[in-house]
């Protein structure tokens, strides 16, 4: 039976608000890889065809634009969608216009993902600068079909300005081309990016880009940033905004100062901040008819202001304490504003020997003035500039600002002038400089709103001391009333939040008053149940069950009456809301003591939404009738042994068998509806008696899911496990051991087969639910409680989970149960282990894991009532991890928790598993975590530089990682990552003083082996790790480069490149390498060789470098088998 998806998000159940939101307002990932992936690959053969090629461009735009609000789903692609395109563009063979149909599709991805982020993809190595170069060279500004060619290029040549070398380096071999002198690259780069700043495109964009990344080069701005200074004012000056040629070189000039003066550093540019202030003043920006003009005169002019003060934090910034409104408004405004604002005698001192230039009084005025301008994109600009800059100046200068801010509300003013003001209030407010002593001053005009219309009368609200109130003369409604702020507040707050839940609240609040309580149910029942949005419906049911006890009797004998025809007709949103509707009332009424008369009123619709829920829209009605199912056996319907039961036990089943027929999107929903209502189900209907299950039903039940978790389906393993951790204690007594051994059969046997993975987890959490149900008795019997004979083989099941990568739970519910069994689990070995993969948890990447197993972590080491014993290294433990971090330390955040981490790697328990976790956080792709990962285990290294046994045991637990986990890619890649961090910060020096040291001959036998492997990225990172060696002394160098020159004849054109690549980066970085009489022709050949040529030719220059490295030339030795290898004779 096939459940048809009619509802996004709908997916019922009672996963809760928030999971209702993100269901039904997000897309949950890119969805069209494999279709991405063909019309890209397509390209080679539509690009020809007009109409072919306008067809896959125009699809491929549509597939692109349903991810503009949430671009970050395609961050898991971008790579492998930019390599395939980077690939078309670099063959030599593609036609021109495949190439620009290939930088077409980039800038498709990169409108999405914006430009920030996407320009990090391009390689930015030093080969890349001259092709670029001489690509973009080679393209014409008034070519209208290819700009966004240009556009890319501009971008790339961006990021290969980033190199770290001076670029008169690569001119050496350039300065001559038949007789003619060659311009420098410096000179070039800068003639490209004045010729495209004065262009009608994007690409005036791009080049503002480049100039911000070129001219804030260490090697450029020593030469050429005081005459492009020159250049962009003398620009500007002759220009003006009558004709679009001018409008557009005014822009490129401005923008390119803008983000000039955004990414340069203040004590570089602030000699010519002057100068062009006075120039931007002469111009009278705020005057031109261009709203662009205006934006960009504005920004420019904030960026000045913050280049004539100097980075600093306001202390005297409002210090916001409790984080709830309601908190906040009930403390006293004398103690909030003396707690708030209390600068010491040392800030006081600061700001009187801190002179304010007179310019910065020029730019907070042409701020001011911004913040009236009749566009918005000029006002939130000033905005955003009057709250960098306040925040730069004294209590005294800032607070002169406010209340210039605050002469916007005046009646005299536009609305221009008072949209302005409170996009500045909210910018000062949002940086902490909007202090609560103003707040007595300020009085705020609020314009009611309809849908679209202003209504003209409008009240005043004033802040008093000890409270305050506001008067509402209109609502949406059009009634009369008078509400306290807080309510209102609260109210507006969730109308900008999300709607839904403005009327989750407000019905209820509205509904107390008895002459809008039956007004307000019959809203909900004739306009709310069957609205188009599944949210909607379903928080309205919710609101209903909320009314219920106001109106108990208009609910039972009115509603329900009213609700039952909808709940079987033919309307399938309708029926979807009228069930939700009518168990939400039922419950409620049994709150009450009110269901008596319901059981014949709705005895025969509850038996017919069984039959309902089949067929077309199976996954919008089953979840529905599953919550039906549990609020009615919540609300103990006398139902007991009737057929009733009977078709609600098939539902709940088929429902787990047929899991695998529903979308992605609503199984969540579902398979959570349909464990609660089983829950609540066996808990009413299957009991004989207060505890004792009914044996007939206990078999079924507990066979039929057992069975269950042996299905071909995944989702109907998932389900049947769920579905047996939901059971009730008396349903698992005396059938714990089949239970158990099914959970624990399925996680072990699919380990085996590598597959369903989803079913591994929900089975460990399934097998956690059962164990804390049953209970624990240490002499109780293995087959109704966890005791002394089966305690083990659990353990044993959950401590292998945590090893089990291919799971989303991580065996994180281990502990869920470890404080009620001091008995059971402190056995020394078991401890030991637990401690240590928790630890290995805490270590790694992912937040949410890391702050799961921190605190269980810290809950065990300080548990008292009984505590744990056996942990290794307890008294260092306490020493590292005091009892106040069980509640200071936030697990979630990396700058907090690695700290504590890396001094475990001190501990000889624990430095294996605690390296092993760190290795995935520090050679991971996340900034922060990579960032303060590497940056504890750098400072701990540090620590144990220069002492050799601490270092030694450290590199051998390193060198057993490495072995472990050499065929383990999740492991392996990031492991290569940080070496390379490792050794680019010499934290081995003491090893490189000593000629073939074991750790680096044992550490070049591994690399050897990740050699040998066919991806990519591991190559890559191994490449890295070769360079990095090359500092070790003795035979071991040798061999090192032996195996980068085997790799720069590699296979694969890509590791060729890079090979050498990183190798002209090591020779310029170790310069006892190589011999300096020969160095120049060693770095021309790195540096010149097209490496992506076949591989004979490619060997020709190869073994010429050999020769220049006095290293013996690696031979090609044909193998019966296999194809031609290198090797070392």
């Amino acid at each position: 039976m096939a459940l048809t998806e009619t509802d996004n998000g709908s997916s019922g159940g009672d996963g809760g608000e928030s999971d209702i939101i993100v269901k039904t307002c997000v897309l949950g990932g890119f969805s069209e890889s494999d279709e991405t992936r063909a019309l890209i690959s397509s390209l080679p053969e539509v690009q020809g065809d007009m109409v072919s090629t306008e067809s896959v461009t125009q699809r491929f735009l549509v597939i692109m634009n349903r991810y503009q609000e949430q671009p970050h789903l395609l961050d898991p692609h971008l790579d492998w969608m930019f390599n395939m395109i980077l690939e078309t563009i670099r063959n030599e063979k593609s036609p021109p216009s495949l190439v620009h149909l290939s930088f077409k599709f980039l800038y498709i991805i990169c409108k999405v993902r914006g430009y920030k982020i996407f320009m990090q993809l391009f390689p930015h190595e030093v080969a890349d600068v001259q092709p670029v170069l001489d690509l973009l060279s080679r393209q014409d500004p008034k070519d209208t079909e290819t700009w966004e060619t240009r556009y890319m290029l501009l971008l790339w040549l961006s990021m290969t300005c980033l190199i770290p070398f001076d670029l008169s380096r690569l001119d050496g071999h350039l300065e001559s081309d038949g007789g003619k002198s060659r311009e420098p690259i410096m000179d070039r780069i800068l003639a490209i990016a004045k010729s495209y700043l004065v262009v009608s495109d994007c690409s005036r964009d791009a080049a503002s880009v480049l100039v911000s990344k070129f001219m804030t080069r260490p090697d450029v701005k020593q030469k050429r940033l005081g005459d492009f200074l020159d250049w962009s004012l003398m620009t500007i000056t002759q220009t003006n905004d009558q004709s679009m040629t001018d409008i557009m070189v005014l822009d490129g000039a401005l923008q390119s100062l803008a983000k000039l003066y955004k990414h340069g550093k203040r004590e570089d540019l602030l000699q010519y901040a002057p100068t062009v202030l006075q120039c931007l003043e002469k111009k009278h920006l705020s005057d031109s008819s261009q709203a662009m003009l205006r934006k960009l005169g504005v920004k420019l002019i904030q960026r000045l202001g913050l280049t004539f003060l100097k980075p600093r934090l306001a202390a005297w910034r409002y210090q916001r304490g409790s984080r709830s409104l309601a908190a906040n408004l009930s403390m006293s405004q004398t103690t909030a504003v003396t707690a708030a604002v209390s600068p010491d005698v040392e800030t006081r001192e600061q700001e009187e020997d801190y002179d304010i230039p007179e310019e910065v009084e020029t730019v907070i005025e042409h701020l001011l003035v911004g913040l009236k301008d009749k566009e918005t994109i000029v006002r939130w600009s000033a905005a955003k500039g009057i709250g960098r800059v306040t925040g730069r100046l004294p209590k005294e200068l800032a607070d002169e600002v406010v209340g210039s801010v605050l002469d916007c509300f005046s009646f005299q003013e536009t609305d221009n002038a008072w949209h302005g003001g409170c996009l500045a209030l909210a910018e000062l407010g949002r940086r902490g400089l909007l202090l609560p002593s103003r707040l007595t001053d300020g009085k705020v005009l609020i314009y009611p709103r309809t849908d679209q219309k202003r209504i003209e009368t409008f009240k005043e609200l004033k802040w008093e001391k000890k409270n305050l109130q506001q008067h509402v003369d209109y609502d949406k409604s059009g009634r009369t009333g008078l509400f306290s702020l807080s309510y209102i507040t609260q109210a507006l707050f969730l109308l900008l939040y999300k709607a839904g839940f403005a009327l989750f609240f407000c019905s209820v609040y509205i509904a107390s008053f008895p002459e809008y309580t039956k007004a307000m149910i019959d809203h909900l029942v004739e306009m709310k149940i069957n609205h188009w949005d599944g949210v909607i419906r379903e928080l309205s049911t919710k609101a209903l069950h909320n009314l219920t006890p106001q109106a108990p009797d208009y609910m039972a004998t009115t509603v329900l009456p009213r609700l039952l025809p909808m709940a079987v007709g033919m309307d399938l949103l309708g029926r979807h809301g009228a069930i939700l509707a009518c168990a939400e009332i039922t419950h409620a009424l049994y709150k009450l003591d009110a269901t008596d008369e319901l059981v014949t009123l709705c005895y025969c619709t509850f038996l017919n939404v069984v039959v309902l829920s089949r067929g077309f829209g199976g996954e919008l009605m089953r979840p529905a009738v599953c919550g039906l199912i549990e609020k009615l056996s919540l609300s103990k319907l006398p139902f007991k042994n009737d057929p009733v039961i009977t078709g609600w036990q098939w539902l709940i089943d088929d429902t787990i068998k047929t899991l695998h027929l529903v979308s992605s999107g609503a199984k969540d929903g579902i398979m959570t509806a349909v464990v609660s209502a089983l829950s609540a189900l066996c808990e009413e209907y299957y009991q004989i008696q207060p505890g004792q299950a009914d044996p007939q039903m206990q078999d079924v039940l507990v066979s039929q899911y057992t069975e269950g978790l042996n299905s071909p389906q995944m989702l109907t393993r998932c389900g049947s496990a769920l579905a047996l951790g939901s059971l009730p204690r008396f349903v698992i007594h005396s059938k714990m051991k089949q239970i158990l051994e099914g959970l624990q059969q399925m996680c072990t046997v699919s380990q085996k087969e590598g597959s369903f993975p989803e079913a591994r987890r929900d089975a460990v959490r399934a097998i956690a639910q059962v164990c804390v149900t049953a209970g624990v008795d240490t002499h109780g019997s293995p087959d109704s409680v966890l005791c002394s004979e089966n305690v083990s083989e659990v353990y044993g099941t959950l401590l292998d989970s945590m090893n089990d990568y291919t799971t989303d739970s991580r065996g994180d519910v281990v502990v869920v149960f470890m404080s009620t069994l001091p008995d059971l689990c402190c056995s020394e070995c078991r401890v030991k282990c637990m401690m240590c993969c928790l630890v290995q948890q805490a270590a790694e990447k992912i937040d949410r894991y890391r702050a799961h197993a921190g605190n269980i972590f810290l809950r065990l080491l300080h548990s008292t009532e009984p505590a744990v014993p056996h942990i290794p290294h307890r008294e260092e433990l306490l020493s590292i991890f005091p009892p106040e971090t069980t509640a200071s330390l936030n697990w979630n955040a990396p700058s907090q928790a690695f700290q504590y981490i890396t001094q475990l790697l001190g501990l000889t328990q624990y430095q294996y598993h605690t390296l092993l976790g760190l290795t995935v956080s520090v050679g991971g792709i996340t900034e922060s975590t990579v960032h303060f990962s590497s940056q504890s285990l750098f400072d701990h290294l540090k620590g144990i530089q220069h002492n050799s046994v601490a270092l030694t045991q450290f590199g051998d637990t390193l060198l057993s990682i490495f072995r472990d986990n050499l065929r383990n890619d999740r492991v392996a890649i990031p492991f290569l990552k940080m070496l390379n961090q490792m050794l680019a910060n010499s934290c081995f020096e003491i090893f490189t003083t000593q000629e073939n040291h074991q750790f680096c001959v044992d550490l070049l036998t591994l690399c050897k082996e990740i050699k040998k492997s066919k991806d990519i990225s591991k190559l890559r990172a191994c490449i890295s790790v070769f360079c990095g060696l090359i500092q070790f002394q003795g035979n071991v160098r040798k061999k090192v480069l032996s195996q980068l020159l085997m790799l720069l004849c590699h296979s694969f054109p890509v590791i060729r490149k890079t090979t050498a690549s990183q190798m002209y980066e090591m020779v310029l970085t170790y310069d006892d390498v190589i011999d300096p009489e020969v160095l120049d022709d060693a770095m021309t050949i790195l540096s010149d060789t097209n490496w992506e040529d076949d591989i004979p030719t490619v060997r020709t220059h190869r073994n010429q470098l050999a020769d220049l490295l006095q290293v013996p030339r690696p031979q090609v030795i044909a193998k019966v088998t296999t194809e031609p290898t290198e090797v070392f004779l």
